[in-house]
């Protein structure tokens, strides 16, 4: 049995439960990855950097990064900020989906593991999402294309050039936004006291996440209506990978909880293709393909930061199975992991949109960092 492992020693864990227990409807639309909250206390603001030569030698006379902030930088003794924990999104979503009402009330207010009373939250659009620089900004296919390195030298320029932070407390990331976080555990290993990566594997994208991501990618580039991006209307290619993505998502007793008969999967498929409707063809597209070059094994040595990754034992996307947590993370410097058992009601990977399911194991990661229990009255 699956539970809670801590450097390799398996206690008790506890289940997941989550929104797609709900029919798929207006209320499961807003539960999507794709989620557009709204936090009026964040403060919203862009970074724009000139004459941007990406790694594959592209270049944009400007890349714009939006990014949100939420609670105020505390400054030491030295006038450095120390505070400051960088939190990142998934595939396709931006800082709006972090900033929505079920996030900020499992992690961010007042005595929640990350208060922004206490502590200095920052949100960027990764590139190619939200408001940041996109494919359907203008460019369409003519945009470079970046990859998750991409990604985190411009949140790195983001970190310590436009806000002037040396040093980050932490940084939190689910999915593509965990697999970041690997990335900057080893490009900056001595740049934050710990790191969470959520919903993630330090392995290359293989298997059946490598698959699911070719399928989509496919649908869309064989679709006569995308027209080699130029299209006018979202293309049925994407609206059949969003129901790819859908199935993968979420667990197969969730799946089965929720289409239970032919008029539920009526209903289920609707609402996937409204949700498809609303997100860019090539936006996800490029999205997709930016994880191709993601592979953190090689550089696993060079983490030396306090490192607590936490997956969940019904995601189709990083299956337990393959062990990888328990393999790496024993070897680590610094390393505590958490493999969270799945139940009937648990919907896999999509766990990683019920915060208030997991906040447990964020105030764990703070505690490991040094930081005492935040109080309601902060």
């Amino acid at each position: 049995m699956l539970g809670l492992v801590f450097s390799g020693t398996i206690v008790a864990g506890t289940a997941f439960a989550q929104s797609g227990s709900q029919s798929a409807s207006a209320a499961s639309v807003a539960a999507s990855p794709w989620d557009r909250g709204t936090n009026p206390a964040a403060t919203q603001a862009d970074a724009r950097f000139d004459n941007y030569t990406f790694r594959d030698g592209e270049t944009l006379p400007q890349v714009r990064i939006h990014y949100a902030t939420l609670g105020t930088p505390h400054r030491n003794a030295n006038g450095e900020i120390d505070n400051a924990v960088l939190v990142l999104h998934w595939t396709g979503a931006d800082s709006r989906a972090l900033l929505s009402p079920t996030y900020t009330k499992a992690l961010f207010d007042s005595g929640r593991p990350l208060d922004a009373h206490r502590y200095y939250l920052i949100f960027p659009d990764s590139v190619g999402h939200g408001q940041s620089s996109k494919p359907s900004d203008g460019l369409k296919t003519k945009f470079p294309n970046y990859d998750y390195n991409d990604i985190v030298d411009l949140q790195h320029k983001l970190v310590t050039e436009t806000l002037g932070i040396r040093h980050l407390h932490a940084i939190l990331g689910m999915s593509m936004g965990g697999m970041n976080t690997w990335q900057w555990a080893e490009a900056y290993p001595d740049m934050m006291d710990g790191v969470m990566p959520v919903v993630s594997l330090p392995i290359t994208v293989s298997g059946r996440n490598l698959l699911w991501r070719r399928m989509v990618i496919d649908a869309i580039r064989t679709d006569p209506e995308w027209k080699n991006g130029d299209y006018t209307e979202t293309p049925r290619g994407w609206i059949v990978g969003y129901g790819i993505l859908r199935m993968m998502i979420d667990s197969a007793p969730a799946l089965q909880r929720e289409v239970p008969d032919g008029p539920a999967a009526d209903k289920f498929l609707g609402v996937d293709r409204f949700t498809a409707e609303h997100v860019d063809a090539n936006d996800i597209l490029y999205s997709l393909k930016s994880s191709f070059s993601y592979d953190p094994a090689p550089g696993l040595s060079r983490i030396r930061t306090k490192l607590f990754a936490l997956n969940f034992s019904d995601d189709e996307f990083n299956p337990d199975q393959l062990q990888a947590l328990e393999t790496v993370v024993p070897k680590l410097a610094q390393g505590r992991y958490v493999v969270q058992p799945g139940t009937a009601s648990s919907p896999g990977h999509y766990t990683m949109t019920r915060p208030d399911l997991w906040a447990q194991h964020v105030a764990e990661f703070m505690r490991w960092l040094g930081d005492p229990p935040p109080s309601a009255s902060e």
